[in-house]
């Protein structure tokens, strides 16, 4: 590309946009303009003119195919990168599935497990009922003071999110010009692109950037054209068209702990404390939280069943261990913790 190859875009696209008949109509009025005001077809000789052309379309064209090719390569590179992102989703979530329906199995107990913990329920029954009753005067009390402490919450809420918007369902927002929704993995924009003809790739401009996103068709103002409020991950992030009318742009999240008030930082804010977070899947946790996790929610069903935790057990077999060890001790009396 040479120096000044773009100089007169900006010139010859608003020259293509005045012509209704397309290119067709703009090389008429260009080879009438050679005709009428050069000597272009007959100042280098019979032929030369055509030969200058061909040579020239040769050119450009090689340029143009190869061009076209290593787009058309690069959007079947995203919508396989898509599909398999897609597919991940799909086993994660089918795996999360079989973990969390493993966790909710029942526990059968032993006739043993069940008497003990029947016994621990009736002792615990009569101090809660007491509780319960001598409370009963100030309930009504400490009520009005937590109804005080929530409207005074409200109210310091309201004041820093005064003007945010509120999340669509998608914990996202519906704008006059596109809607957008979110997880704390990515963010999915749906852009209407409000034309009369079916759109192809090469009709749109996209460019996504760690930073920075411009959408839009060619020709006209970008639907949009702003800045991130944090990074994404541009290996991650595609686009796709829907139907010839709907541009869909996936946008993977750096940070994904990090809710977003908005897509581009010129747009308007949503309420993030207002999101309403989808369940979590132990499978989207890095192995170490994944078991803190499972070890919390092991002791959570250990303790609803009145039954030792998981630390309470590793205690009871030290202590057990020890025992076996030293038969000739006498721990009648002692008192285990």
């Amino acid at each position: 590309m040479t120096m000044d190859e773009g100089k007169f875009d900006g010139l010859l696209l608003s020259m293509a946009q005045q012509h209704e008949g397309g290119v067709q109509d703009l090389l008429e009025t260009i080879f009438s303009f050679l005709a009428r005001k050069t000597d272009f077809y007959t100042g280098g000789g019979d032929g030369a003119a055509e030969k200058l052309v061909n040579s020239i379309f040769k050119k450009y064209e090689a340029t143009a195919v190869a061009k076209s090719k290593a787009e058309k390569a690069e959007r079947a590179e995203q919508e396989k990168r898509r599909k398999e992102k897609l597919e991940k989703k799909k086993k994660e979530e089918e795996l999360s599935s079989v973990v969390l329906n493993e966790d909710e199995k029942i526990v059968e107990l032993t006739d043993e497990q069940a008497s003990k913990l029947q016994q621990e329920l009736d002792s615990k029954k009569s101090p809660k009922e007491d509780s319960v009753a001598s409370a009963g005067t100030s309930s009504t009390s400490v009520e009005e003071t937590n109804k005080v402490e929530d409207v005074k919450m409200d109210e310091e809420d309201d004041e820093e999110e005064k003007g945010k918007l509120k999340p669509n369902a998608g914990n996202g927002a519906d704008l006059p010009n596109y809607r957008w929704t979110q997880t704390l993995q990515e963010v999915e924009i749906k852009v209407p692109l409000k034309i009369n003809f079916s759109a192809k790739p090469k009709d749109l401009k996209v460019t996504i950037t760690k930073k920075h996103l411009t959408c839009g068709v060619k020709g006209q103002p970008p639907i949009i054209d702003g800045d991130f409020p944090y990074e994404v991950k541009l290996e991650e992030s595609t686009w796709v068209i829907e139907d010839g009318k709907t541009l869909l742009i996936n946008l993977e999240k750096v940070n994904k702990m990090q809710w977003w008030a908005n897509v581009v930082t010129s747009d308007p804010e949503i309420s993030t404390k207002k999101v309403n977070p989808e369940p979590s899947k132990l499978s989207d946790l890095d192995g170490e939280t994944r078991g803190l996790v499972e070890k919390m929610m092991y002791d959570q069903r250990q303790k609803e069943l009145g039954l030792p935790t998981s630390d309470e057990q590793k205690k009871q077999d030290v202590i057990k261990k020890f025992m076996e060890q030293h038969p000739e001790m006498d721990f009648s009396k002692c008192k285990f913790n």
